[in-house]
């Protein structure tokens, strides 16, 4: 049977994923692997081949190709907020920075204490952090070879524990995103406001989607220039708080519920699949304008979010618009509503962005004393699909791919990834534990992953408050592990902050790994 698997590798590939996938279903008090079983089957089997002298491995195209696509649509489903966030969070990028080089720091004098060659320490230090290209700046030689294999699977478990950890007090995270909720409002102020300058003073964060001029009359759309005066009945949707200091403001709650009046206004929940719409931002739709229509909520994936004029939208998005009776069909028919939308994978974008990462991932970075590096091709896509996911659209071509498909195509990326990681790792292991210096290197790689992974959580936890959702995810994007992405995603039920924590960090850590990789093996 091993020789068989030898023989064909895309047997051992998809034996590997559907076996792993089983493995990753079985729950301790409530705690399993996931995807990340996948590797750990994997290793298992490559070791066990090695065992007989049968080598089983996987062609190396084909871990690339899983890392790539799971990299560069990544970057696709992050890049709207990505950008957003790296405003404010260049700090909590310096700190990563800084845990890993006291993480190269420990492993040149723990290393040079426990008597260890250049090259092992280096490949002890990559493999301690699970980062293939530090490995290949380090020179790739046999010794770093050794540390890499010896150290990758600690590298791993260690910063599963890490996760943990950190997913243990996700519950009272400060950082989740308020629920969207709506209110009505009775207003009891004589200044007459515009809407417009209600939005625009709480943070463009509400919308308004009926009104109500008098006790008996009907619901009425809302547009930004409608005056609000004193006994108007408005319905006001947005975040939790917002809304909260919103109706404070107008006035106060209302026992009238404008929502289930529908003798004039509809609302209907539809899928944008119409291609000349994806990248579009709320307003360019013109929905106002054509229809007397007002979009109030996007259903992006599994997550609610407020209809803010800016908010650039997805072939899958599902907006919530509220309509005139009679005119809810063309908005319909505008929109799409086809369940086309939530699958389209946007081919062109995304074999034309796979190109542009991978070439961006090939191209030599100069350091100083005349050499270079590359940052390989899972930071070239994944920096490529971050600015595509926040461009969205350049002219009539649409850069962005669906929240479903990001999500399908990126967990088959990772699934091969893994099993090619640790099918080829399998055999390596073995040849490190017969070099007799096993324990010495798992030592190294134990203390250099302790002292990142603790590092980053006591300063993500207490010095930056960060929340334990997204904290997970700066753990797996510091570590740069898709087994540790998958780990989170499954214990959070995919919560974006964990995809944000992971494409936040994640560009940062590997160029500062590969740095460190290349000083540590004199490269």
């Amino acid at each position: 049977m091993l020789e068989t698997l030898a023989a064909q590798p895309l047997v051992l590939l998809f034996l590997v994923v559907g076996v792993g996938a089983l493995v990753g279903r079985v729950s301790v008090r409530g705690v399993s692997l996931g995807a990340a079983a996948v590797l750990f089957t994997a290793i298992g089997l490559g070791a066990w081949g090695a065992s007989h002298g049968v080598a089983l491995a996987i062609p190396p195209v084909i871990g690339s190709l899983g890392l790539a696509l799971f990299a560069f649509v990544t970057g696709i489903s992050s890049g709207p907020n990505f950008f957003h966030s790296l405003r404010t969070a260049w700090p909590l990028m310096l700190a990563v920075a800084l845990a890993l080089v006291a993480g190269a720091g420990t492993a040149v004098g723990l290393g040079n204490a426990l008597g260890l060659g250049r090259e092992t320490v280096a490949g002890t230090f990559a493999g301690a952090l699970t980062n293939t290209p530090a490995l290949a700046a380090a020179g790739g030689t046999p010794e770093a070879t050794v540390g890499y294999s010896v150290a990758y699977l600690f590298g791993v478990l260690g910063m599963l524990v890490i996760s943990s950890l950190a997913l243990r007090y996700r519950e009272k995270d400060t950082d989740a995103p308020s629920p969207v909720v709506d209110r009505t409002v009775r207003v009891d102020r004589d200044d007459r406001p515009t809407v417009a300058e209600i939005q625009h003073r709480h943070g463009d964060e509400l919308r308004f989607s009926r009104i109500r001029h008098t006790e008996e009359g009907p619901a009425e759309p809302v547009g930004a220039g409608d005056v609000l005066a004193r006994g108007d009945v408005v319905t006001v949707v947005g975040p939790a708080p917002v809304v909260e200091a919103a109706v404070t403001e107008l006035g106060h709650l209302s026992s009238h519920d404008l929502v289930a009046d529908r003798s004039r206004l509809d609302n209907r929940r539809i899928t944008i699949s119409t291609l000349a719409h994806a990248g579009r931002t709320v307003a360019q739709l013109g929905l106002e304008e054509k229809f007397q229509a007002t979009v109030v909520r996007v259903r992006r994936g599994d997550v609610d979010q407020v209809a803010v004029p800016g908010m650039a939208l997805q072939l899958g998005d599902r907006v919530r618009v509220v309509a005139p009776r009679e005119r809810i069909g063309e908005v319909t028919a505008y929109l799409g509503d086809s369940a086309r939308g939530l699958s389209d994978i946007n081919p062109a974008a995304l074999g034309l962005g796979l190109v542009a990462g991978l070439l961006l991932g090939e191209l030599p970075v100069p350091v100083p004393g005349g050499d270079s590096f590359t940052i390989g091709a899972a930071a070239g896509t994944l920096l490529v699909g971050l600015v595509m996911g926040r461009v969205g659209r350049v002219g009539p071509v649409v850069t962005s791919l669906p929240q479903t498909a990001t999500a399908v195509l990126s967990e088959i990326g990772l699934l091969v990834f893994l099993a090619y990681a640790g099918a080829n790792a399998g055999g390596q292991i073995l040849n490190a534990f017969a070099s007799g210096s096993v324990v010495t290197i798992l030592v190294l790689g134990a203390a250099v992953t302790a002292v990142v992974g603790v590092g980053l959580y006591a300063v993500m936890r207490w010095g930056f408050r960060t929340g334990g959702t997204r904290l997970s995810g700066i753990v797996a994007g510091a570590q740069t592990q898709p087994a540790l992405l998958a780990f989170a995603n499954g214990r959070t039920g995919h919560d974006p902050r964990v995809a944000l924590g992971y494409a936040l960090v994640y560009p940062t850590a590997m160029v500062v790994k590969i740095l460190l990789a290349q000083v540590l093996g004199g490269a």
